[in-house]
């Protein structure tokens, strides 16, 4: 009999990174954007605007590590060596980005350094993720149960590339938040930024798909072998619709469906790495099964997760609610 508990957690941890890209994602972007920004009363709004979501959207990302280090000890023991360095630098980065956040506005009017914090700790932490989400796909090196290839192994062009793709992405989840949450001059700019980030972003969508199956046989074999893809082809197809709908509501100048188009986008794609990748969670040789601690270890934290899953789930929505609607500049001073 198949232990289901190894699937069980690696579609809770899955959900984690779907939730974190998504809302800590668009807050990123905010912080990439703020750099295009000039004036101090936008600039204002545009943290006004994440002021009351950015640490709570971390947490998403403290329960994808932390799941991970619980539910299979094996692959957080090789994943973590073989990319110190890059988490490492994302951590420091968004340390640098909170920091930023907390004291810009009491340092004001001299802020200047806190506002170069807050961008470059938004960029780095975005290139950092998508530099580790490519160093996953391309696989690590692993003899005996442990990580054996050398310190640098994660830094290919295969993964800057992802390190560029996941960035323009969370730009674009920014942007598309900040036409949602702004009025006025700052909506109309961010709208347009959103158009040519679209852009960006399908590039990358579609370079990714087309290298990953050319350059990892493992990869091209699941896509394309039968009757895998009679049930794939769909994925290409449906991130298209989603484009094409995202484009036409920034033109009508839509506020809300071109950020949930751009999440479902992100969605697509995750579900289509997702695919390339299970069960193995650590590629190209470590599945799901065998990096699972015990099937005691792993019912015993599971439970603990499905009392407090749904209590982060209903604090995150609570707070979106109560911080509906427009910013504007006679309420963003209230929400920093």
């Amino acid at each position: 009999m198949i232990d289901t508990l190894p699937l069980i957690w690696g579609l809770v941890l899955a959900f984690a990174v779907v939730v974190y890209t998504i809302l800590d994602g668009f807050d990123l972007g905010v912080g990439m954007l703020f750099g295009l920004e000039k004036s101090e009363a936008n600039r204002d709004l545009m943290m006004s605007s994440i002021a009351p979501f950015w640490d709570g959207n971390e947490t998403w990302l403290v329960l994808g590590g932390g799941g991970l280090f619980v539910a299979f000890p094996l692959a957080y023991s090789i994943i973590m060596p073989a990319l110190y360095i890059p988490v490492i630098f994302m951590l420091l980065a968004l340390i640098f980005r909170g920091v930023a956040f907390e004291f810009r506005h009491v340092a004001k009017p001299h802020h200047h350094w806190w506002d170069k914090a807050f961008l470059l700790g938004s960029l780095g932490a975005a290139l950092a993720q998508g530099v580790i989400l490519g160093a996953l796909l391309q696989g690590i090196e692993v003899a005996d149960d442990r990580f054996a290839g050398k310190p640098f192994d994660w830094l290919t062009p295969f993964s800057l590339f992802c390190g560029g793709g996941v960035a323009v992405g969370y730009a674009m989840l920014g942007a598309c938040w900040l036409n949602l949450k702004t009025e006025g001059e700052l909506q109309q700019k961010m709208r347009a930024i959103a158009v040519w980030l679209l852009m960006g972003m399908l590039l990358f969508i579609a370079l990714v798909s087309l290298w990953t199956p050319l350059v990892f046989p493992r990869i091209a074999d699941k896509w394309f072998s039968l009757p895998n893809f009679y049930f794939l082809w769909p994925v290409p197809t449906i991130t298209g619709l989603l484009a094409f709908s995202v484009y036409s509501a920034l033109r009508r100048k839509r506020a809300l469906w071109p950020f949930l188009g751009t999440v479902g986008l992100f969605i697509v794609s995750f579900i289509g790495l997702a695919f390339s990748t299970l069960p193995l969670i650590v590629p190209p040789d470590i599945s799901v099964y065998d990096a699972a601690a015990s099937h005691e270890s792993q019912l015993f934290s599971i439970l603990g997760v499905l009392i407090l899953m749904p209590v982060i789930l209903i604090y995150t929505i609570f707070v979106y609610y109560i911080f509906r609607g427009k910013v504007t500049p006679e309420t963003s001073h209230h929400s920093i």
